[in-house]
């Protein structure tokens, strides 16, 4: 299994200067891997252009040889830092786990979700709620590789821990890939086999 970025160039519309540029990044299922990078330089960017969310750049991004896929489920998911900026704020939460797959009850209780906050509104419940449910909509079945940006930097250090121990425990009964992007280096270290500082390999 792998994710690969080739020759990734990018930038703004209204900006003069690349925030990324000549980008090249080969990443599997074998370790779990660590990107880290300052606030403003470019991950965000470079984690939609991986999971297909963005689609206008220069290069290629290919999972197993073939390009992303433009309509349909994405194998690669993409777990935001903001999980409140992707929800309908009009659906009730069990809506929105539908909306991806139909989240048997061990997965509830394995990322602490009370049956309760099901019919409530996103606006209904905090961060670190809405974080549990964002990360549990990103683990569709057919979900083959999964991105986390600064999935964790709301929540306290408890729920931190909570989160990411399920999620690598999903992560390698399913033999998945996994990238943390983070600039908490202290996270990457005790979480991730390897890590890619985003300034050594960003050609700007």
């Amino acid at each position: 299994m792998e994710l690969k970025a080739t020759n990734i160039s990018f930038k703004y519309p209204s900006a003069k200067n690349y925030l990324l540029k000549d980008i090249n990044l080969t990443l599997d299922n074998n370790k779990i891997m660590g990107l880290i990078g300052d606030s403003g330089s470019g991950k965000s960017t470079l984690c939609k252009i991986l999971s297909g969310y963005v689609t206008k750049f220069e290069g290629s991004v290919t999972f197993d040889g073939n390009p992303l896929p433009k309509k349909g489920f994405k194998p690669v998911q993409l777990i935001y830092q903001h999980p409140e900026k992707v929800m309908n704020p009009k659906w009730k939460m069990d809506q929105v786990l539908k909306e991806s797959w139909n989240v048997p009850d061990d997965f509830l209780d394995e990322f602490g979700i009370q049956k309760t906050w099901l019919t409530r509104f996103p606006q209904e419940l905090s961060g670190g709620e809405l974080q549990r449910f964002s990360v549990l909509r990103s683990l569709n079945p057919d979900t083959k590789f999964l991105i986390a940006d600064e999935m964790t930097t709301m929540l306290d250090a408890i729920t931190q821990v909570q989160i990411l121990d399920s999620v690598l425990k999903v992560v390698k009964q399913r033999n998945m890939g996994f990238l943390l992007v983070s600039h908490d280096m202290d996270l990457v270290d005790t979480i991730c086999d390897d890590k890619i500082y985003l300034k050594d390999i960003n050609g700007v």
